[in-house]
């Protein structure tokens, strides 16, 4: 658990710009219903359902694309299959667009963002290992299809930058032309913001710790006692994600888990139970399964710290000193991240935080419902 200040800076639907599409007659495009590949069982394997000159759309593509998109949405924004079938074929027009005048990316470029895009992914589900069970596919073939759709957006993202970089419009012409549109019509605009943020970790409570430490020591004592390590975890694990596996959390690299957790559980041999640990994330009792090279299996008991048994007056009482420091433009925010924040993610990005592109603009409702609640009331560089 921790404390957070946030810094927010917000982006208002006014300020959007609209641009002015043109349409690319040079480009071949057409449907191609009938076309797909065949098994020798005569199964449907796949097929060509468009294509943009030498660019095609596979149904698969679209499927995993679907697929991905309804992981990601949000009630405000919502589209339909047919709606990201029209971007996609948008988006194979500007490729075809820039095979002919020769827009290209670097090697580096990609592979930057390709870092980047993958540390953020990974931040989301917890690890590598948990990433490949979410795509059911290894890393490398992760990392293969994302580095090329990364290639494909930067390369239609400096076409598109082609296309308009000599259209002009005048705020006038944008209200006239919403004006003129039904308000039905009228697409919705999420509120962007930039956010940053300074995180405290909280501190536990050393006679709370201690008596978490020797509840989870007595469930040791039972399981020692003939009692199912399995059973007791699904009665008493607090983490919800593995107590009804009976505490299983499945292999994971090593360097993936809390140290702390992953050095008790490498220290065992398979079958073998650890004393008590104790994480940021509570106090757990750790039964190594299995482990293969540089992957290990484990089950665990968790006993979290909850608000009783955790001490914010120091961590309150250091963000409100930095807060006034701030305000009163004795530090600056960049340096306040610097010296203050425990949350080795976002001290990386200078306190800010960051959609999956890695950009500081993202949308409100991207951000977690604490952080977007604890921001509603701020004004800019508040």
């Amino acid at each position: 658990m921790y404390c957070r200040k946030f810094f927010a800076k917000c982006e208002s639907p006014e300020h959007m710009k609209i641009n002015k599409n043109k349409i690319l007659t040079f480009i071949s495009f057409f449907f191609i219903p009938t076309l797909f590949a065949q098994s020798g069982k005569g199964i449907v394997v796949d097929k060509i359902i468009a294509q943009v000159n030498d660019q095609i759309i596979l149904q698969s593509e679209l499927e995993m694309a679907y697929q991905e998109y309804l992981h990601r949405k949000t009630k405000e924004n919502t589209i339909t299959k047919s709606q990201l079938f029209e971007n996609m074929l948008v988006s194979k027009m500007l490729l075809a667009k820039a095979e002919i005048d020769s827009v290209g990316v670097s090697k580096e470029e990609v592979e930057a963002s390709l870092q980047q895009r993958l540390r953020y992914i990974v931040g989301q589900v917890g690890s590598e290992a948990r990433l490949e069970q979410y795509f059911g596919r290894p890393l490398v073939q992760i990392k293969k299809e994302l580095k090329a759709n990364i290639e494909t957006q930067i390369i239609t993202a400096r076409m598109q930058e082609a296309i308009i970089k000599n259209v002009t419009i005048a705020p006038w012409e944008v209200k006239n032309f919403l004006h003129q549109m039904p308000v039905d019509s009228l697409p919705y605009v999420p509120l962007t913001v930039q956010v940053g943020q300074i995180v405290k970790y909280l501190q536990v409570n050393s006679k709370r710790q201690l008596a978490i430490i020797e509840q989870v020591q007595a469930l040791k004592t039972r399981i020692q006692q003939g009692e199912d390590f399995g059973v007791l975890a699904k009665q008493y694990s607090e983490d919800v994600s593995s107590a009804d596996k009976s505490g299983e959390l499945g292999f994971w690299k090593i360097g993936e888990l809390t140290p702390a957790y992953e050095a008790a559980a490498l220290a065992l041999s398979p079958g073998e139970i650890a004393n008590p640990v104790v994480t940021p994330a509570g106090v757990h009792l750790i039964q190594l399964i299995d482990r293969k090279g540089n992957r290990y299996n484990t089950r665990h008991i968790l006993i979290k710290y909850h608000a009783p048994a955790l001490n914010a007056k120091e961590a309150l009482h250091c963000l409100d000193s930095v807060r006034t420091l701030l305000v009163t433009q004795t530090l600056t925010f960049d340096k306040a991240v610097q010296q203050f924040s425990e949350h080795k993610p976002t001290a990386r990005t200078r306190g800010w935080l960051t959609d999956a592109d890695g950009y500081t603009k993202i949308s409100a409702n991207e951000l977690p419902k604490a952080i977007r609640l604890a921001i509603d009331t701020l004004a800019q560089h508040d």
